[in-house]
């Protein structure tokens, strides 16, 4: 038996799209969108554009597009926050039954969500979309993403399912249960995991974007993995501790050792360059610590000054079909 109440005949669908420098897709999505939903005559969609702190024409083509669209809804925020807070807002102010965070480059195709919603049907409150076949992507993306998702479930807890990222349905009870946590640094990934429920998944091929660039580098993949990692996981620190006793293990070892043959041997002076390797890797271990560490009471600091985790410059309304 499903855990979230029996759906209803006529399900309202909250589509939730993050936004960054896309003035080209927009238009392009919407008619995507309602070319998927045309026939379905149960589901009543409402699109939750979120202008995360554009800085071309964004938002001006999301205005334009709700002129023909009374259910786009506009989230303009007061700066760039970072794609994280930009879903977390959309989420915030999605009123949908169900809930589906989507790109607006059409990756995430919309095809794809009528067979969600059938699975949300037969009683599950989480259906992730899963990326079957991802040669769209670089090799250096897809190989970085593989090792990325072995080390953060490895050593994280929750494991976050491979190949999937934020396209997905969620329930109305997994919204309701994402709004109650608190973080204000935010790794939707591993807090769509952490809040559980019950799950399946549809697989699909990843088609390339229909417009515009990725607004990800590899610069910024890398902090978002660091992200993810150590916020779901102290083990970083752990292996410090563990790492310094066998450091320090080798070295009492290495001494008893030179103690030994200086007295069945005679003295003998190490040399220069040996003497300058091991200080230059013992300095470097103990920098790397400190990183580490720094790591985490850098997010203690952030998290302990409670800031939100967006700010909302304006909420642009729809006007209904009558004028109102």
């Amino acid at each position: 038996m499903p855990t979230h109440e029996q759906p209803k005949s006529t399900v309202h669908l909250s589509l939730v799209i993050p936004t960054f420098n896309e003035e080209k897709t927009i238009h392009t999505f919407v008619q995507r969108v309602n070319q998927v939903f045309a026939q379905a005559q149960s589901i009543e969609i409402e699109f939750v554009f979120v202008n995360d702190g554009s800085t071309d024409a964004t938002l001006l083509a999301i205005l334009s597009a709700q002129k023909e669209d009374h259910r786009i809804r506009i989230i303009d925020l007061s700066r760039n926050f970072g794609k994280e807070a930009a879903l977390t807002a959309g989420i915030d102010a999605a009123q949908g039954d169900i809930v589906v965070p989507i790109d607006v480059d059409l990756q995430d195709p919309p095809e794809l969500i009528p067979l969600m919603i059938e699975k949300w049907r037969e009683g599950y409150e989480v259906v992730l979309a899963k990326r079957s076949d991802r040669t769209t992507d670089s090799f250096a993306k897809r190989a970085s993403a593989g090792w990325f998702y072995r080390v953060h479930n490895m050593i994280a807890n929750p494991k976050l399912p491979e190949n999937v990222g934020d396209f997905r349905l969620i329930d109305r009870c997994v919204v309701e249960a994402i709004k109650e946590l608190p973080e204000s640094h935010r790794f939707m990934k591993g807090l769509f995991a952490w809040v559980g429920f019950k799950t399946t998944s549809v697989d699909y091929n990843r088609p390339s974007r229909s417009q515009g660039e990725s607004k990800f580098d590899g610069w910024k993949l890398w902090n978002f993995a660091l992200e993810g990692i150590t916020s779901f996981s102290s083990d970083p620190l752990r292996i410090w501790t563990y790492l310094g006793f066998t450091v320090s293990l080798a070295s009492f070892a290495f001494g008893l050792f030179i103690a030994l043959r200086v007295v069945f041997y005679g003295v003998d002076v190490p040399g220069y360059a040996s003497i300058m390797v091991a200080v230059m890797f013992l300095g470097g271990l103990q920098l790397i610590g400190i990183g580490v560490i720094g790591e985490y009471l850098g997010r203690t600091y952030i998290e302990s000054k409670r800031r939100p985790t967006y700010i909302i410059r304006r909420h642009y309304q729809p006007k209904q079909p009558n004028g109102s």
